[in-house]
């Protein structure tokens, strides 16, 4: 039976373990490894990953850390980080019958060292599991002009996803609204990327009190009818100046991940784009995260969108656990790259490591003072014209 944390009473029979410590703080008179009976409080072995946390939060660099874990892993626990924890079809299916307001969706898992990895929950106006508080949408809450408010929120919307289960989430949508058929300019602030920029980072500073969260969907993807085909392009001021202004904002906040976007920019689908996530995110900006796909067809070519700079293909096992294996065995893609984007994943993680101890209460999802805030961005997001 796992433990649930480091300690746990539980009744223990017949199970030999290390360190066990009665429940009123004596020694326990069985030697370890021996099978003990009774209630006991029982002090678990720590996994690596969670040794790893103590390094860092004792000043170690979470980097090192992170690829001193990966060399531990073997190269199917490497390559199983970089895409979705659930089988395609089995997961196809589930979502379709509306298992994504159900559940979280896991990724990037390693049990054998603890690496705990991400479970996603989506949720611009609110968590989507299950009966959450359903707050005023963002473009709503962009007219508020309120950042202080929308941090409060980020806080219940996050409180609300780790409640729920989910450890990393989507919530955070910040596209500039460019054409009038682009059915989810609901998800972001407005036009105008200074607004978006400032917004978006306040919710995401409330959110990341209680989960990880991704800024989406990077980049120009501005249209509905033909995210999948279109091709976006821009010349690097506009890019620089309108398009990329408020991403890079919410980076230097400290946002632990990026998704992609279906479209391409400049020839390039952006599940694969390097200059986006490479050269502009990473080596530009400096930002420090992991980048995810979009769900199910954010990339086009497994092999690519790995050299790239996309970490985790989501939501299921798909392109990546057909075509990745052979690939590394063959020479078509480098270890050298496998491993550099779990190192992402990993390092991420251990800067995120309280995420994974602190879980609010079942009874936060939903709670009166949830819905009063609710209320409250409602009245503050109405405009009045004259």
């Amino acid at each position: 039976e796992p433990f649930s944390g480091r300690f746990r009473e539980r009744v223990q029979e017949g199970a030999g373990h290390v360190g066990i410590l009665p429940a009123e703080g004596r020694r326990c008179r069985f030697p370890a490894g021996a099978p003990c009976r009774g209630v006991w409080q029982c002090r678990a072995m720590p996994t690596p990953f969670e040794e790893a946390v103590a390094r860092v939060r004792a000043g170690g660099d979470h980097h090192a850390e992170a690829a001193a874990l990966v060399a531990q892993m073997t190269i199917d626990e490497r390559l199983g980080c970089l895409d979705g924890d659930t089988p395609f079809w089995p997961g196809l299916i589930d979502m379709t019958a509306g298992g994504y307001y159900r559940h979280p969706w896991p990724a990037a898992h390693v049990e054998r060292l603890g690496v705990p990895g991400i479970d996603f929950a989506d949720g611009p106006r609110g968590c989507v599991v299950g009966d959450a508080t359903a707050f005023p949408v963002s473009m709503a809450r962009g007219a508020s002009f309120d950042p202080d408010l929308e941090t409060r929120i980020g806080d219940a919307i996050g409180a609300e996803l780790r409640a729920s289960g989910a450890t990393y989430t989507g919530a955070v949508c910040m596209n500039l609204l460019r054409h009038s058929a682009w059915g989810r300019a609901q998800e972001t602030y407005g036009e105008d990327p200074h607004h978006v920029g400032v917004m978006a980072s306040a919710f995401v500073a409330g959110l990341q009190r209680h989960v990880m969260a991704c800024m989406k969907h990077f980049a120009l993807n501005s249209m509905e009818n033909a995210r999948f085909t279109v091709d976006v392009t821009a010349d690097e001021r506009a890019l620089h100046e309108v398009y990329l202004p408020h991403f890079e904002r919410v980076a230097a906040a400290g946002v632990a991940s990026v998704m992609s976007a279906y479209n391409s920019v400049n020839g390039e689908w952006c599940g694969e784009n390097a200059h986006l996530l490479t050269e502009i995110l990473r080596d530009e900006w400096g930002w420090d995260g992991f980048v995810t796909s979009d769900f199910i067809f954010g990339l086009r070519d497994p092999i690519a969108s790995v050299t790239a700079g996309l970490d985790i293909e989501m939501p299921f096992r798909q392109q990546r656990a057909m075509a990745l294996t052979e690939a590394v065995a063959d020479g078509a893609l480098a270890q050298a790259d496998v491993d550099r984007s779990v190192e992402r994943i990993v390092a991420t993680l251990l800067r995120f490591s309280t995420v994974f101890e602190l879980q609010p209460p079942a009874d936060v999802v939903g709670c009166d003072a949830h819905r009063a805030l609710a209320r409250e961005a409602a009245a503050a997001s109405t405009v009045v014209l004259r």
